[in-house]
């Protein structure tokens, strides 16, 4: 990802550290960021909180000193992120170190990809 660019949102999945924390600054959840830093979570975690039990939750809010209110904002917004996801409704774009003659193959490539990742989106409550 580019320094201070917003990561691509249909990508979350493999967000890395970094990304989640400009993520955050642009749900305006930045106050978070360092604590997510220092606690390693990245995009694949943030895929799998849907997943988690009651117990795993309540110690994540625990750990990240969240307030309720942030913690369902920060639920939604991934929500969002993932039934932007179903429809469609984000363009692929080529990433920064992709050459630009590649940009036709790899568009192709990363939505294959992302209609795979659905599936497992569409299973989820």
């Amino acid at each position: 990802m580019n320094k201070g660019r917003p990561p691509e949102p249909l990508d979350f999945f493999i967000w890395t550290v970094e990304d989640v924390g400009l993520w955050l600054e642009e749900i305006n959840l930045g106050s978070y960021r360092q604590v997510f830093e220092e606690n390693g979570v990245n995009g694949e975690y943030l895929e799998s909180l849907s997943m988690f039990t009651t117990e795993q939750i309540l110690r994540f809010i625990r750990r990240c000193h969240m307030k309720w209110g942030d913690f369902i904002t920060l639920c939604k917004e991934l929500r969002r992120i993932k039934v932007a996801c179903l429809k469609g409704e984000q363009a692929v774009r080529r990433p920064w170190w992709a050459p630009a003659c590649l940009s036709v193959v790899f568009v192709k490539v990363a939505k294959r990809n992302r209609q795979s990742r659905v599936v497992s989106l569409k299973l989820e409550p």
